[in-house]
């Protein structure tokens, strides 16, 4: 909005200005409050009123309950829709990096510990999960330097199952909507693990192969100043 249109500035055929670099920072800058962002922001902001609604009355009132699965559906679509946007609009930012994966283990972290401390999730299960989120987003951290480990099919599918899973703890069923909700979980915890083990190959891979062409280019230029 700050900024001159790049087909305009363009258009001229005249230099960039002496100042271009400067310009181009105002627009980076400005370029912070995109839609993308935005939903990110309002997916963190969801993540205590998601508490809040779930907790009221000691958390088992269906109502509440209900109220707060729509924060947690909303969180969840707000998620798809973020990250295509910045990459189909190219929108992605330094702070877009950062926070939209907190964004989204906030959220899920925050469900299933509630789920786990009012009884109706086993602990293990929340271990299981957040180790894996947690782990992962380490490991990714760790191999960052020898590339970038995108996310696979097994990855999104597993984000799809986990969000209708935890989605389904977090309403009040019973029957058997209820005993389906149990196999739907099932379900995620094996994505989660098996998806898991596949992103350690993967970084492992990775790291070998980071550490290989370092190591190359180090006898390269040892040469070179022989």
């Amino acid at each position: 909005m700050t900024g001159v249109p790049a087909s305009t500035a363009g258009g001229s055929g005249t230099k960039p200005a002496p100042g271009g670099k400067l310009g181009a920072a105002a627009v980076n800058q400005a370029s912070l409050w995109n839609i993308a962002n935005i939903l990110t922001m309002i997916r963190l902001v969801l993540v205590p009123a998601f508490v809040v609604l779930m907790l009221q009355d000691g958390g088992y009132d269906p109502v509440w309950r209900a109220w707060a699965w729509a924060a947690f559906a909303v969180a969840m679509i707000t998620d798809i829709f973020d990250g295509h946007l910045a990459r189909t609009y190219n929108l992605v930012t330094d702070f877009g990096k950062i926070a939209d994966p907190i964004a989204d283990k906030a959220i899920m972290g925050a469900a299933l510990l509630c789920l786990s401390a009012l009884g109706d999730l086993p602990w293990w299960v929340t271990g299981v999960i957040l180790f894996r989120e947690l782990g992962i987003t380490l490991m990714r951290f760790w191999v960052i330097r020898h590339g970038v480990i995108p996310a696979s099919r097994g990855g999104k599918l597993k984000t799809l199952v986990q969000g209708a899973a935890v989605g389904m703890y977090v309403l009040a069923l019973t029957g058997p909507l209820a005993t389906l909700r149990f196999w739907v979980m099932a379900l995620a915890v094996v994505l989660t693990v098996v998806t898991g083990l596949d992103y350690v190959r993967q970084a492992v891979v990775l790291r070998r192969q980071g550490l290989a062409v370092a190591r190359a280019a180090q006898r390269s230029a040892q040469e070179s100043a022989r």
